[in-house]
């Protein structure tokens, strides 16, 4: 089976922010250019709706 994670892209301008606790925040622009959902439940994810959505839920009810 192949993955559809391949290696890491550059950073453009407007990929992220730092919040204001000095975190990096990834924007949807950089989302949408990976490609992909990590199921991590990232703040801007285009896919939010979707299986990171459903994979929120389900952590959610495990604890």
């Amino acid at each position: 089976m192949t993955s559809k994670r391949s290696s890491p892209q550059a950073l453009q301008p407007g990929d992220y922010y730092f919040n204001a606790q000095g975190l990096m925040v990834f924007t949807e622009q950089y989302h949408l250019r990976r490609g992909y959902c990590c199921g991590s439940g990232c703040r801007h994810c285009p896919w939010r709706q979707g299986a990171c959505g459903e994979k929120e839920k389900q952590k959610g009810s495990q604890k």
